[in-house]
């Protein structure tokens, strides 16, 4: 016989009692999936990125490093948001 909509929670509860560790896991996995908004759920079904690193990315990593190892730190969040008028 069906639960009611209210006995759900409880019904849940008292099936993941009934599975192993390895079971449990997996539903953490799906349940936690699940409370992800839109955008944080398509980013982590996203395939990972397999395409080579081209020269120009390269470079552009070296010159974020160089300009960190320069300067020591970057720049403040707040200045950002003042510099943009925010």
């Amino acid at each position: 016989m069906p639960h009611a909509p209210a006995d759900g929670k409880q019904q849940a509860h008292e099936l993941i009692e009934r599975l192993d560790s390895n079971q449990v896991s997996a539903v953490v996995t799906l349940l936690q999936f699940m409370l992800l908004d839109a955008a944080s759920r398509a980013l982590a079904a996203a395939p990972p990125d397999d395409e080579p690193e081209t020269e120009g990315e390269r470079r552009a990593v070296e010159e974020a490093r160089a300009y960190f190892s320069r300067q020591g730190k970057g720049i403040p969040h707040d200045e950002i948001l003042r510099e943009f008028g925010l």
